[in-house]
């Protein structure tokens, strides 16, 4: 027996098809970043925050070498993009998700031209890539505090001191 491909798959986007898909989406459009390694409830409560600020919502990964330039550690990202970006497309919040291997994601912000730009609460708004560029077109920049305080790092290093 034969069995369908996941729906969530086809949230998945290539950057080169960006621009052709995103007028899928209805306005307004928040978009955010990073790099998702490990989900956890700190990471889905913002995201669920930042969903609910907009009528649809992109995010966009760090690729894996973006995710080693950060400095996160040697072993880091421990899943692959391709799986960060299943699990990411997999949850109802995200309407779309894509990816950048820049160091920032300046260039998918000017592709998708969102009406609403969000990170979490450890970036203050000024600091947030495209924020000029966001503001300049009318739209809003959030930082979104954290409400449940988690961290993949601080995952990653409960589980290898057991």
């Amino acid at each position: 027996m034969s069995y369908a491909r996941p729906e969530f798959e086809s949230r998945i986007v290539a950057p080169e098809d960006l621009a052709r898909r995103i007028a899928e989406l209805p306005r307004p459009l928040v978009f955010t970043n990073g790099c998702f390694d490990i989900i956890h409830r700190g990471h889905v409560t913002y995201l669920a925050q930042a969903r609910a600020l907009g009528a649809s919502m992109i995010v966009a990964l760090n690729t894996d070498a973006s995710v080693k330039r950060q400095g996160k550690g040697d072993d880091r990202p421990i899943n692959t993009q391709e799986d960060r970006a299943a699990v990411m497309a997999a949850l109802r919040c995200a309407d779309m998700v894509t990816w950048f291997d820049e160091d920032t994601p300046i260039a998918r912000i000017l592709e998708c031209h969102p009406d609403i730009l969000v990170k979490g609460g450890d970036w203050p708004v000024e600091k947030i890539v495209g924020y000029t560029e966001v503001l300049g077109w009318g739209g809003s920049v959030h930082s979104i505090p954290f409400e449940v305080d988690r961290s993949t790092t601080a995952l990653l290093g409960k589980i290898r001191s057991l």
